[in-house]
């Protein structure tokens, strides 16, 4: 679903930057990069994949053969048969001495003392955004602070287009150049997802403006080294990024149920 979106918005995305290439007065082609952490452990389910786990559960019920387990415990029924018989011809060797019911308690017993690692992190305890080790169930997004006129704003990490380049090459310099080598990502496409333009409040070089292309990539490996950076949840990148910025940045990100 989110290649499929991607690719839908990489074509529309791709003839902006073909226009404002040639667009007059001219704007300042800039490339902004949404990195996003998946989650790392299994996210809750929401109710309609509550109700699809159960119908899958059952359809694999009904047509399973039966376990070793449940063959046993029709074996262990039928010894316990043969030893009310006091005239049956038993071979005691091969009667089990541990019954699949006797297996099925110790089991149940040992489940009861096991208990879960908890989810939260130290990063979550101490309310510490800077970590890539917190909110493991959500998706993560990196910001980084940008300085616009007098305004320092926490934005996706962006820089300027060189002629020369791809928008692709653009895009992985400047995570270099914001966050270091250190910080691994995998780029999904040769093209971006996503856009947003703004004007300058006096022209600038001629330029009366910025067009802003996105690129998305997912993390890998690695921590910023060169620059404080922030890992936000859908939830808290609402309350930090601007809001018709946010709203293009929303377009090409898949929506969260839970």
């Amino acid at each position: 679903m989110l290649i499929k979106k991607l690719l839908s918005r990489e074509i529309i995305c791709h003839k902006v930057f073909i226009r404002a290439l040639s667009a007059k007065p001219s704007w300042d082609i800039v490339t902004g990069v949404c990195v996003e952490r998946l989650p790392v452990v299994t996210p809750p389910l929401n109710e309609i994949q509550k109700k699809y786990k159960d119908m899958l559960y059952k359809i694999e019920i009904e047509k399973s053969l039966k376990s070793d387990h449940e063959l046993r415990h029709e074996n262990d029924k039928v010894q316990a048969e043969l030893l009310k018989n006091e005239s049956a011809d038993i071979d005691f060797d091969a009667v089990s001495k541990i019954t699949a019911q006797d297996f099925e308690d110790a089991c149940n017993e040992e489940y009861t003392q096991f208990k879960f690692a908890s989810i939260e992190t130290d990063a979550d305890r101490k309310g510490d955004k800077t970590s890539i080790e917190r909110c493991l169930q959500r998706h993560l997004v990196l910001v980084t602070q940008l300085k616009l006129g007098k305004d320092l704003k926490e934005l996706l990490p962006q820089g300027p287009w060189k002629e020369g380049e791809t928008l692709r090459q653009t895009a992985e310099r400047i995570i270099k150049e914001k966050c270091g080598p250190e910080l691994q990502v995998q780029f999904l496409s040769n093209a971006p997802c996503g856009f947003y333009k703004y004007k300058y409040p006096s022209e600038i070089n001629g330029k009366v403006g910025a067009k802003v292309f996105f690129y998305y990539a997912t993390y890998k490996a690695g921590s910023a080294s060169k620059s404080k950076v922030n890992w936000l949840t859908r939830k808290e990148l609402e309350e930090t990024l601007p809001e018709r910025y946010r709203k293009s940045v929303q377009d090409f990100l898949i929506e969260e149920t839970y």
